[in-house]
């Protein structure tokens, strides 16, 4: 039952909207008539998609959509596929005079229904069209040496994750006379998705694949992300080889570019390679006795890139991700941080290496590709950080400059308690890195020339510098011209933007879903953001962030202060800062609000 002021607000914007939809009616043109609904009704976000989401209302006989994203919308649902039940999260398609429900959801309580909402949400395809499976079909499963290097005698191997299916990349290191020569050897996806094909279009058309705690909706179809295009051990794969050749200090001296044929000879997981070299674990250094030799060298040569990272500048960000723990039955069993091992530095460096190598090469050549850019920070984020770091007597190392300075700040942090806060402080102070037809450096890597290649089973980004290299290297014209790499950046990188907001909201519904179960529950975390109606609180024992509302802090009234870093008590004068750890107890978990509410139990 709505409250007589909401009835009343309710019963205002109906007839607002309805009032809206009659002066609609009275425009001669179409184009008039958009321009006016879209003016009054549509949010920012909500001009981009088709498909509008919110909950059911009902006043009279009047049902609404009351839309879930800011600014917030009320639209008049003229249609629906399915029942109409109030307060249920609804999924719905723009009309011009309202909105037609697509998708209810009654309540979100298990991960495949957080799934179904979001995919429902950004219009995500569950499926490749008819014309892409019959040219997979069609794909050559014999693999063909023609015009290639034979690099099957390298000792490459994948490293990547547990639950990884699709492995795009394989490295390999030998050392001779001081110097070292590594191999990046990368999945040679052109060669089955050639340009303009059914494809070509629909992957470009999906950007990047969007993984799920549990599956991923993927960029190309499993047939070739799965086995043609994944470096399999035992399996012989067309790949496109990058071969450095680095003197003792890091630096790279030659540099081959090879179409090849490699035969992996091992499937290591990133835990298994630092019980090995870091842990010296010895019964999986037995087990990978004819490789041990290789992962040290692998190891020597990391250290001495890091070394060279750090000398020229560069921001390292030490940021856990969320580990969700799935049970057999499919439910989330548990969410943990998981741990940076010096094995993800491993690939990390190897792959950065490779990218900046392209990217170089190509430059020189003066051919049009598409750089990654990222654009130096705004000075006044940078100046609300230093402040915090003030706060917390963190030396600011005037006598250094630009990215080199704040390096220093963040070695300074290094584990500290404030650690993770002051890295994503700064991460937030940061521009976010895009892809454009002009190079315009890589500030966070402290890079001139930087570019993604290594990675073409699942960013759009890397088949075209594939394609692009290839051309080059064949003394062939680029496939691409300027203005169409111009166009593609923009869409790429607004579409990688979409697929880090779907992604995170996965992450905040399931750690919410996970939350459900322990309300009443206390906990000890640390603040980690400080906002006009409340603070957020980041719990030590499970990874989830949650809010504490100052409306439910009842012994004073608080204030926010020193640009969002501190809130204070007017008349107790009790303070709380970024970075302080409290205790707070689960008093809500709202999945189909999206919202985790905690209240302040004390403060340690």
């Amino acid at each position: 039952m709505l409250y007589t002021s909401d009835r009343k607000k309710s019963i205002t914007r109906i007839r607002n909207i309805k009032r809206r939809s009659k002066k609609l009616k009275r425009h001669k043109t179409e184009k008039k008539t958009n321009k006016i609904f879209t003016e009054h009704s549509f949010s920012p976000q909500e001009k981009k998609r088709e498909t509008i989401t919110g909950f059911i209302k009902k006043v009279g006989s009047t049902y609404t959509l009351e839309s879930d994203a800011k600014p917030y919308a009320s639209y008049v649902i003229l249609k629906s596929k399915e029942k109409l039940i109030e307060e249920a999260l609804a999924v719905a398609r723009k009309l011009d005079r309202g909105c037609e429900i697509t998708k209810v959801f009654p309540a979100i309580s298990t991960l495949n229904q957080i799934k179904e909402f979001v995919i429902a949400k950004y219009g995500l395809p569950r499926r490749f069209g008819k014309n892409v499976e019959d040219e997979i079909k069609l794909l050559e499963r014999k693999v063909s040496t023609k015009n290639r290097i034979d690099l099957t005698h390298i000792r490459h191997v994948t490293i990547d994750g547990e639950n990884a299916k699709d492995f795009d990349d394989a490295v390999y290191v030998e050392k001779t006379d001081g110097h070292y020569r590594l191999y990046v050897s990368i999945a040679d996806v052109g060669s089955y998705v050639p340009k303009g094909s059914a494809l070509d279009k629909e992957a470009n058309m999906r950007g990047m694949s969007v993984y799920f705690p549990d599956s991923v909706i993927p960029m190309l179809p499993a047939a070739l992300s799965d086995d043609l295009c994944s470096l399999k051990p035992k399996k012989n794969r067309l790949c496109f080889s990058v071969i450095m050749e680095l003197d003792k200090k890091g630096n790279v001296k030659r540099t081959r570019f090879e179409k090849s044929v490699i035969r992996s000879v091992k499937r290591l997981t990133y835990e298994e390679v630092e019980l090995a070299i870091i842990e010296k674990d010895k019964q999986v250094r037995k087990r990978l006795k004819g490789i041990l030799k290789d992962l040290e060298l692998m190891k020597e040569l990391t250290e001495v890139l890091l070394e060279r990272r750090s000398e020229r500048g560069s921001l390292d960000f030490d940021l856990p991700e969320p580990e969700i723990i799935i049970d057999l039955k499919g439910a989330v069993k548990n969410i943990l941080r998981s741990k940076r091992l010096f094995s993800h530095r491993i690939i990390e460096e190897f792959m950065i290496l490779a990218n900046r190598t392209v990217a170089e090469f190509l430059e020189r050549k003066k051919i049009a590709v598409l750089f990654r850019v990222h654009e130096e920070p705004e000075h006044e984020k940078l100046r609300v950080f230093e402040k915090f770091c003030k706060s917390f007597g963190i030396p600011l190392h005037r006598n250094k400059n630009g990215i080199k300075r704040l390096q220093a700040i963040l070695e300074s942090a290094k584990n500290k308690f404030y650690e993770f806060i002051l890295n994503r402080l700064l991460l937030r102070s940061m521009k976010q890195a895009k892809y454009s037809a002009v190079n315009r450096g890589h500030y966070g890597l402290g890079l001139v020339s930087y570019l993604h290649f290594t990675s073409p089973i699942r960013r759009y980004p890397d088949l075209v510098c594939h394609r692009i290299l290839e051309a080059v290297i064949s003394g062939k014209k680029s496939p691409y011209t300027y203005e169409e790499l111009d166009s593609m950046a923009s869409y790429l990188s607004e579409r990688e933007r979409i697929i880090m907001e779907i992604e995170r909201e996965i992450e905040d519904r399931v750690r919410i879903l996970f939350m459900k179960d322990n309300l009443g529950e206390e906990y000890s975390g640390i603040i980690t953001h400080i906002a006009p109606f409340g603070f957020f609180v980041e719990l030590f024992d499970v990874f989830v962030e949650g809010v504490v509302l100052f409306s439910d802090m009842v012994d004073d009234h608080y204030e926010v202060k020193r640009e969002g870093t501190v809130f204070a008590g007017k008349r107790r004068k009790k303070i709380f800062t970024l970075g302080d750890i409290v205790r707070v107890k689960v008093v809500s978990a709202d999945v189909e609000r999206k919202v985790l509410r905690f209240v302040l139990t004390g403060k340690n």
